[in-house]
Formats: structure tokens, sequence, C-alpha cells
């Protein structure tokens, strides 16, 4: 509160109505911040003070940015005032044009951000929508102090009390360590992001039997990225991964030629030939006491396995995009890795490309070996897959575990047929989805409850 009137007296607005104002605001923020079971002295705090208000509106995605926003516009008066006074010159210089089109664009951004968060508070508070007009024009102060102080204005949910019981209606135990096969058991990956702890992935367990091929699912930041780093040890998370007896976080450096990742981005120099590709990839790869003929035999079986000896000594960049996706998981499928992650392997292929490509995958895991894959069109070669996990964002943003288990299982689960309808259900409506998240990570866990 100091700090905002400080900051008002600073830049040249100390007249009494913007400090009244003021006051009235971040007095009314501070009990509609009680209400929603956060902390009401972040009211007193810019930028942090509207990311506490977007987790109550229960847009925390457009707190974050509106918060950056907030911030970038005090620096930018600031330097107007302080760096680039007015001093009464007649003229405009390119740094005052310059100056004049950032303040535009931060406040029709900050705009923005405002509308979208107080929309979200109006389906929280459960109002008319003609209370917009009062927060948008400069009596805002109104809107704060009649939802603060009034008891009849509630909302309809705590943000502290709705993580709380996600946290406890979805925790379902742990799954029992395989000997053989991948068992993980995540209890928590968490990382801290604006003023607070921000948990990314919470309560993931499963085990998965070896020569099972396995599509992961879920939406634009349900976790997928960093639950597969979480497993392949780069990101470690509070968990216990073990793949075939091994801990992976424990025996980390034993363990990284056992397994696999192929980004989505191929990392190939376009002047290699395939061959040296696969070569340089062995020597990286591969233990140190594996002797160049022995890298040399095991490049020309992989390159057999994936259709690549008749290209060996073409460059990189010549290759279709076919022989490119295939050479991209060769340099990993090098180390024979126990367990294989592909994020989006058939992007850019057509449907007989990517089918191809789906098909060698079926073979690798019918060796025995763990093939987890992301990829956005799953219908198309569904058939070819064992089992499916579906990850979710709960109300808390958290990123759960919405299923895990076969595809016919699945279907009965979400009663959906398609793998991308799947999705769509447990995607947040603004992005295009059901909203189910919260039902199926429950249901979910009641099933594991039994």
């Amino acid at each position: 509160m100091f700090l905002d009137i400080l900051m008002t007296v600073l830049l040249g607005g100390s007249n009494t109505f913007t400090i009244v104002t003021s006051l009235l605001y971040m007095t009314g923020l501070w009990m509609m911040f009680e209400k929603s079971g956060i902390r009401g002295w972040w009211a007193l705090i810019p930028g942090a003070r509207e990311y506490q208000l977007s987790r109550c509106a229960g847009r925390e995605s457009e707190g974050r940015g509106w918060s950056i926003v907030a911030v970038a516009a005090i620096v930018s008066t600031l330097f107007d005032k302080f760096v680039n006074p007015d001093t009464g010159r007649d003229y405009l210089t390119v740094l005052d044009i310059l100056m004049v089109s950032v303040d535009l664009a931060l406040v029709v951004t900050q705009l923005v951000y405002e509308i979208r968060v107080f929309a979200g508070l109006i389906e929280v508070y459960g109002v008319s929508r003609r209370w917009m007009w009062l927060w948008i024009l400069p009596t805002n102060c109104i809107v704060t102090c009649i939802w603060g102080f009034d008891k009849k204005y509630q909302p309809a949910w705590k943000v502290e009390d709705i993580r709380a019981e996600m946290a406890r209606l979805a925790s379902h135990g742990s799954a029992t360590v395989m000997d053989e096969g991948l068992t993980v058991n995540l209890e928590e990956r968490s990382t801290t992001e604006f003023f607070q702890k921000k948990v990314l992935l919470r309560d993931i367990h499963m085990a998965i039997p070896q020569g099972h091929m396995v599509l992961l699912l879920g939406g634009s930041g349900a976790g997928k990225t960093t639950y597969l780093n979480a497993i392949n040890g780069y990101e470690k998370a509070k968990a216990e991964v073990v793949l075939n007896g091994n801990n992976m976080y424990k025996d980390y450096k034993k363990m990284q030629y056992e397994v696999g990742f192929v980004p989505q981005t191929e990392m190939m120099r376009g002047k290699d030939t395939v061959l040296y590709t696969l070569l340089d990839a062995a020597k990286l790869r591969l233990p140190k006491e594996v002797t160049p003929a022995q890298r040399r035999e095991r490049v020309n079986e992989v390159m057999e396995i994936f259709g690549l000896l008749p290209v060996q000594n073409n460059l990189v960049e010549k290759l279709s995009g076919g022989q490119k996706k295939r050479l991209s998981i060769s340099m990993e499928f090098i180390s024979n890795p126990s367990l294989f992650i592909l994020d989006e392997p058939d992007s850019g292929l057509d449907g007989v490309m990517a089918r191809e490509l789906f098909e060698q995958l079926r073979k690798i895991a019918d060796t025995g070996k763990i093939v987890i894959v992301i990829t956005h069109t799953p219908d198309r070669v569904i058939d070819l897959f064992d089992d499916v996990i579906v990850l979710a964002k709960d109300s808390a943003r958290t990123g759960r575990l919405a299923f895990y288990g076969s595809i016919e299982d699945a279907r009965k689960f979400f009663g959906k047929d398609r793998m991308e309808e799947i999705v769509k259900s447990v995607n947040r409506k603004e992005e295009g989805g059901d909203g189910l998240a919260d039902e199926f990570v429950m249901k979910y866990a009641e099933v594991q409850h039994g």
C-alpha cells in the first residue's frame, strides 16, 4: 500500500483522489484475497498482486503475463520520470516517440489481461457481466471493496482448498517395483515460479512391462515433456524411477546408456553423411571400452534395422523427411536402450511414412524394449500400441495422471472411441476442450483405490 502511494507521489500524481482510490483498491483486494484463501498482504505488492488475483480467477497462466507487464509498466514510467524527463522541450526526440509507443503497448496489453482475468472472477463470484464496466473504468476500487467486504459476495472455491482437495483425492499410493520393466513412482515435480512454489506434476504411479509400446497423451501444458524428463533423469523429481531393477537416479551414469530419447527437433549436421553421423553418435553413446571395430559393427546393425544401408554415403541434407526421422531415431538406438522415448517422431510425415515409422517402433518393442511415444495424430496408428498414459491439468494447474492402461480400457473409461476425443475431454474449455480433467483425475484415483 505504502509502496503504491510512494510511487504515486514520486511520479507526480500525489493528488488526494489518486491516493484514496489506491487505498480503497488495495484494501478491498486484501479482503478478496483472504476470501480466496490467499494471504491478503499480496495486495500491497505491484506485480505480485496481479498474479495472485489471476489465481483467484482460475486464470493463472494469464496472471504470469499480467504480472510481467505490470512490472514493465512501472519500470517504463520510472524511466520516463527520471531518465528521460520532460524538460520543457517543444519537440519530440526519437526516444520520446519510442517510449510513448512502449507505454501505449503496455497499457493495451494490461487491459487485455485485466479483461481476461476479471471475466474469470465474474464466473468465480457468479455475478453479472455488467460488473466488467466498473472494473475497466477508474472505479475498480468500488468492485474490490464490495466483493471484499460484503459477505454476500463469496468465491465459488478457495485457491488453496482446491489444491489440497485435488491432492487428497488424486493420491493413489504407489506402484509395486518390478524387477523387469519400468516402474515410476513420482510424488512431485515442482519449481519456484512467480513468488511461490509451482507444482508441475503430482502423484503419477505406474508399472510398464517390457515389450510394451505406450502412447503418452495430454493437452498443452499437461506436463508430458516434464514427465519424460523426470523418467530419463534429465530433470530429477521427487520420485523413484526403476528400470529393470536399477534406480534411474541413483545409478544415472550407468543407466544413461539404457535410455534413448529422440526429441522432436532433429539435431544433425546436413553436410555429414549418414554413416559419419551414426559413427559420431556411437562415439558419444556407447561406453568408452567399446572398440572402433565394435562401434562400426553396431552402426551397420542399426542401419540395417532402419533401412539406411542404401543411403549410408548420402549427405543428411539430401535425405527425405522419412529418412531423416529414421536417422534421428537410429542415433539414439545405437546404445541399444531398454527404454526408448520419442517426442512426435511422425511430425511432418504423411500417413504412409508415419505408419511405416510406427511399425518399425512396434518391432523394436517386440524385442523386449519399452517404447513411449508422444504424437498428436495417434488414431492413425493406435492399433500398434499396447497402453496409453493420459496426463491432464487439474484445477490447480498441476499435471496429474488421468489414466494408465490398455487402449480398450481407455476407451471404456473415457467413453470415447478416438484418442483425440480423449484429449479433448480433459483439455480446458478455453483451450477448446470439455474441461473434465478434474472429473477423470478423481475417477481414476477412485478406481485405483478400489
